[in-house]
């Protein structure tokens, strides 16, 4: 069997087009393989369908392969203009790559797959490419995949914000708490990122008044962009970040009183575990610093109480809860007290956990893995470029690689 034969039959060429020539340097270790189209070849129009286009002219043109073993391939082909009689003169796209790319399809999807497990600057130098030209391919296959997302199905959404680089640069997460899958990454995480998310949820064929459910912090701009964009959703405030609120009260009234007990010094971590998580040692010295007449020790009583509140009856947690608002309140412990009325001010998002048992866990996930890929990749040149990544790793996008 020729060679052409040979490659012809690995590339999957059909006609009109054949492999003309290969040509092998094993010093510079490249592989360069040659395609044509017969004199007199006709093509149907890209834009139209119309068969038999004769062709106008032709551009020359080269595409990089997967490599043949250690050896960089490379395929060259003229690429002809038709001429069709209703839409003018037209290009003709290659059945091995897409138009305007400099790769072949299957080498696009070696680079997707690469990209999904290591950072796109390791992949660039393993391939020995600019890393400029993945992101490029990078940017269309998500970009196309989230084109035919559908999310007519979406009902129940957890979201929060996460750093996008250093300083106060940050990116909302919008996450599908059924299907588990970020829905949408919006710049900031202002009010306006709810009404962005709303309007890219309706051009992929969701609907934002069928929202029920939404998760979120006690961000004062998430709540009113869900009321105005998300309006018949039911809040429920993540009890996670309710019971952070909590223990920075408790941190707080240990700063203040370690000024004059001296024996609080290096015991933060002490008040913020919780009791089944700490060592032996450590147990025995938050026991020690128990019984000592400490205002941290009535505070850290105070939360542990509060997350009590979780494993209530649900007939039961709104009078659990105003009794501990009542000790709040009464602690005569400021930040103890001012963590209080926050839960007050958000009383009723906190309760409803008892009836959606919704919780902001899918966006940690998510969160650690974005923070992760960020760290390994040394940071991402452009907020488009974290985006896209975001989806990558976390969208569960169908990207309809090339096999």
């Amino acid at each position: 069997m020729r060679d052409t034969d040979l490659f012809g039959m690995a590339l999957g060429i059909e006609p009109p087009w054949v492999v003309t020539k290969s040509e092998f340097d094993a010093a510079a270790k490249r592989l360069d393989i040659h395609l044509d189209f017969a004199r007199g070849s006709r093509f149907a129009c890209p834009e139209c369908g119309a068969a038999g286009c004769p062709a106008y002219d032709s551009e020359e043109k080269t595409w990089r392969h997967l490599n043949f073993f250690q050896h960089e391939a490379y395929l060259h082909a003229r690429v002809p203009r038709v001429t069709c009689k209703g839409c003018g003169i037209k290009q003709v796209p290659v059945p091995w790559a897409r138009s305007d790319s400099g790769f072949t399809l299957l080498f696009e999807a070696l680079v997707m797959a690469m990209v999904q497990a290591m950072p796109v600057a390791v992949v660039a130098r393993m391939i020995d490419e600019w890393d400029t030209r993945l992101w490029r391919v990078i940017h269309h296959y998500v970009e196309a995949a989230r084109d035919r997302a559908d999310h007519a199905e979406v009902t129940r959404v957890a979201f929060d914000e996460t750093a996008s680089r250093r300083g106060h640069n940050y990116v909302s997460l919008f996450v599908d708490l059924v299907r588990r899958r970020v829905l949408f990454v919006a710049e900031g995480k202002d009010a306006g990122t709810v009404d962005a998310f709303a309007t890219d949820l309706a051009a992929h064929g969701g609907n934002p008044e069928a929202v029920a459910e939404v998760c979120i912090d006690m961000s004062p701009a998430f709540v009113a962009g869900t009321a105005q964009s998300l309006p018949n959703a039911q809040i429920t405030f993540d009890k996670f970040h309710v019971v952070k609120l909590i223990n920075e009260a408790v941190d707080a009234v240990r700063r203040a009183e370690q000024k004059s007990r001296a024996e609080l010094k290096k015991s933060r971590y002490l008040w913020l575990k919780n009791p089944r998580n700490l060592s032996q040692r450590q147990r025995a010295q938050l026991d020690s610093l128990s019984a000592s007449n400490l205002k941290t020790g009535r505070a850290y009583r105070i939360r542990l109480a509060f997350q009590e509140l979780y494993v209530q009856p649900a007939k039961n947690a709104e009078a659990f809860l105003k009794k501990w608002y009542w000790w709040a309140t009464h602690s005569r412990l400021p930040p103890i007290i001012e963590a209080a009325r926050m839960v007050k001010r958000h009383w009723d998002g906190i309760l409803r956990w008892f009836h959606s048992k919704i919780a902001n866990g899918i966006i940690e996930a998510v969160n650690s893995l974005v923070q992760a890929a960020k760290a390994k990749a040394r940071g991402y040149r452009s907020t488009r470029n974290l985006k896209a990544i975001i989806y990558l790793i976390a969208g569960k996008l169908e990207l309809a690689l090339p096999t």
